[in-house]
């Protein structure tokens, strides 16, 4: 009977932990600006990739939190998953990610921004996700972003476009800035979109944009995209972190070797230096 109690009790416990973990918000209590669909469950597609949770509709952009492992670091962090706009690799490119700064004693975020097609929408998705953020954990001296492939073209543009004002003010999180102290491009996309592919000009570097952390492998087609982003950051004398590997592909999150094992040791080293300024 006791060891069928603390079984139990185990995994009551775990279930509470599970909880705790998945906990999520609505990133717009109202309408959506500029939405030109009701809200909507999110619709997910488990065929086409197996293992992945694809995320092929958002029209009610949410955050999926995952509170710090232990004592927190005093950082958050947005996580953007990629999918070309089109679709959103939920785990592999999301959830996976939040897991692992968790356990390093970051608040982590989970933003489920609007797809397909919806870019200007995910702009606005993420910047009051940086600022809900803020209001929620006013502990928090740094927050800052996490992108893949087209996750990390948003976090460019988070970055880099964060005095504009691209929707009305919805209650007091807007008040609050959407400047985000950090960002960390993985495999990024579309940041090379400006002629003979420099970088694409809606991306504004300036002495206020935050350091960055950038990953690619140059057998990626999009490579060229972490490069520019790093050169333009230098140009500026923005702190700029770049790793070019030369196997990989695209799109393995945190699990294809040797490129999904690589990044993770050298970004968590990056963080721990960074959040220690």
């Amino acid at each position: 009977m006791k060891k069928i109690f603390l079984i139990c009790l185990s995994s009551l416990l775990i279930m509470s932990d599970l909880a705790a973990q998945q906990q999520t918000m609505v990133v717009w209590p109202g309408e959506v600006p500029g939405a030109t669909k009701e809200k909507q469950a999110m619709v997910k597609d488990l065929t086409t990739e197996p293992g992945v949770i694809r995320i092929t509709e958002v029209t009610n952009p949410t955050l999926e939190i995952y509170q710090p492992v232990g004592a927190g670091n005093g950082a958050g962090v947005i996580v953007c998953p990629g999918g070309g706009y089109a679709l959103l690799a939920y785990d592999k490119e999301g959830t996976d990610i939040a897991k692992w700064l968790a356990k390093q004693g970051f608040t982590a975020y989970v933003l489920a921004y609007r797809v397909p097609g919806k870019q200007d929408g995910a702009l606005q998705d993420v910047q009051r996700s940086i600022r809900l953020m803020r209001q929620k954990n006013k502990q928090l001296e740094k927050v800052g972003v996490i992108g893949f492939s087209a996750g990390g073209s948003l976090s460019a543009r988070a970055a880099t476009r964060f005095n504009e004002n691209t929707y009305p003010k919805v209650d007091a999180a807007d008040e609050l800035s959407c400047r985000p102290d950090f960002a960390l491009l993985i495999y990024p996309a579309y940041l090379d979109q400006g002629n003979e592919r420099t970088l694409t000009p809606e991306l504004t570097i300036t002495e206020q944009t935050p350091p960055m952390f950038l990953f690619a492998t140059s057998d990626d087609f999009h490579a060229n995209s972490a490069l520019v982003m790093a050169q333009a950051l230098r140009d500026h004398k923005i702190p700029v972190e770049l790793h070019l590997t030369a196997k990989g592909g695209h799109g393995y999150g945190m699990r294809g070797a040797p490129a999904g094992l690589l990044w993770p040791s050298w970004a968590e080293q990056w963080l721990k230096e960074f959040v220690k300024k």
